[in-house]
C-alpha cells in the first residue's frame, strides 16, 4: 500500500461542502481542516501499483468547489 496525503485548496465557501462529497467516497483514511495555503488535508492508502494521478483525478478531482491539490507520496525509508 502506498501513504499519500493530499492537500487540497477550496474555492471560498466550499470547505465543508468539499469535505462532506469526500467523507461520502469513502477514499480516505484522515481528513483534517488547516490553516495556511490549502484547505484541507487527507491522508489516504492506495493499492501498490495503483496510478496515482489516474486515482486522484478519478476520485478526487470532479468534487465541486476543488481548486487545486498537492499530492505528497511516502516511502517507508527506515
Amino acid at each position: 500500500m502506498s501513504c499519500l496525503f493530499v492537500q487540497i485548496r477550496c474555492r471560498p465557501g466550499t470547505a465543508y461542502n468539499v469535505a462532506a462529497q469526500i467523507a461520502l467516497r469513502e477514499i480516505h483514511s484522515e481528513l483534517y481542516s488547516t490553516s495556511g495555503d490549502y484547505d484541507l488535508l487527507m491522508k489516504l492508502y492506495t493499492p501498490d501499483g495503483q496510478d496515482i494521478g489516474l486515482f486522484i483525478n478519478d476520485n478526487l478531482l470532479g468534487i465541486d468547489g476543488i481548486e487545486r491539490t498537492f499530492t505528497t507520496q511516502t516511502f517507508k525509508a527506515f
